[in-house]
């Protein structure tokens, strides 16, 4: 049986034909079954950040928005420290935390920090939104934006600027992958999070103009 893959679906072919379409969701619900993940906490500037990942890499990042942003006073360093974890995670996964806690305290340190392995399905193959992700890591660095448009021509499809943003909705490790860096045409910062999350945007710009200003 061969699985070709469009957009959010993957199409079934057998030997008799397309036999239907799986959804997107429940293939990942499968691919994802086969790893023993694992979930560190961490309290953070922006409120209570969950990373989730296996030995393989990380597989997603939740900003839960349980507190407002804190405010920044003066030179004193933001902190994000460990508030729950497992007795044994996997390298990658600690990697993906202290990358994070760089972010926050010594912003200007995480060009040099390696970062984690992903293992998000999201992110593997050669899909439309794996591609533009892997280019906004590659190219955008901290302090830097993007608008929509450009990313869509430096990812080869100058027109698909209204799908680079779905891609950016379906990023599954944001602060890693930093589609916050992602604004509109116009200078406006742009939705963050289904705009439910536009105010922690704004602080993310905001931190790393002034991390690389500093």
């Amino acid at each position: 049986m061969l699985v070709l893959q469009r957009g959010e679906a993957d199409i079934v072919q057998t030997p008799y034909g397309r036999k239907g379409f799986i959804q997107g969701s429940e293939m990942k619900k499968q691919r994802e079954s086969q790893c023993t993940q694992k979930t560190i906490s961490l309290l953070s500037p922006l409120g209570t950040i969950q990373v989730r990942g296996c030995e393989n890499g990380v597989h997603t990042i939740q900003i839960l928005m349980d507190v407002a942003p804190a405010e920044r006073s003066g030179a004193a360093p933001l902190s994000c420290v460990v508030n729950d974890s497992p007795a044994e995670t996997s390298p990658e996964l600690q990697r993906g935390v202290e990358w994070l806690q760089a972010y926050f305290s010594e912003p200007q340190t995480t060009g040099s920090l390696p970062l984690p392995a992903f293992h998000h399905p999201a992110l593997q193959g050669d899909t439309f939104t794996s591609r533009v992700l892997q280019v906004l890591l590659r190219d955008v660095k901290f302090g830097e934006t993007v608008s929509y448009k450009r990313l869509a021509e430096m990812a080869g499809t100058p027109r698909a600027a209204q799908a680079v943003g779905g891609a950016m909705r379906r990023n599954p490790v944001p602060l890693l992958i930093p589609c916050h860096r992602v604004i509109s045409s116009s200078g406006q910062s742009g939705p963050y999070m289904s705009g439910k999350g536009d105010h922690l945007k704004q602080w993310l710009l905001t931190h790393e103009r002034q991390g690389r200003e500093g």
